[in-house]
């Protein structure tokens, strides 16, 4: 008799509820985990922007510009 009651009948709803509830839960902080994770690791792989003086350096050791130009623009910079 108490299996064909309101309890009987209710409680796997119940039960999918409850798991579906858990479900949810766990997919919804493995995402904000992922997040979080994703957002600071992208701020520590950036560098501080580079000087003019750097960029020149870099310019003249690529071999872009001459000896005298990057003298000439060193000069201008500093």
């Amino acid at each position: 008799m108490i299996g064909n009651g309101m309890m009987g009948g209710g409680m796997g709803l119940w039960m999918a509820l409850a798991m579906i509830s858990w479900l949810v839960l766990v997919v919804g902080v493995v995402l904000l985990a992922v997040w979080v994770v994703r957002k600071f690791a992208t701020g520590a792989g950036e560098k501080a922007e580079e000087s003019p003086l750097d960029i020149l350096k870099k310019r003249y050791a690529r071999g872009e510009i001459s000896r005298e130009e990057y003298e000439e623009k060193k000069r201008d910079i500093s």
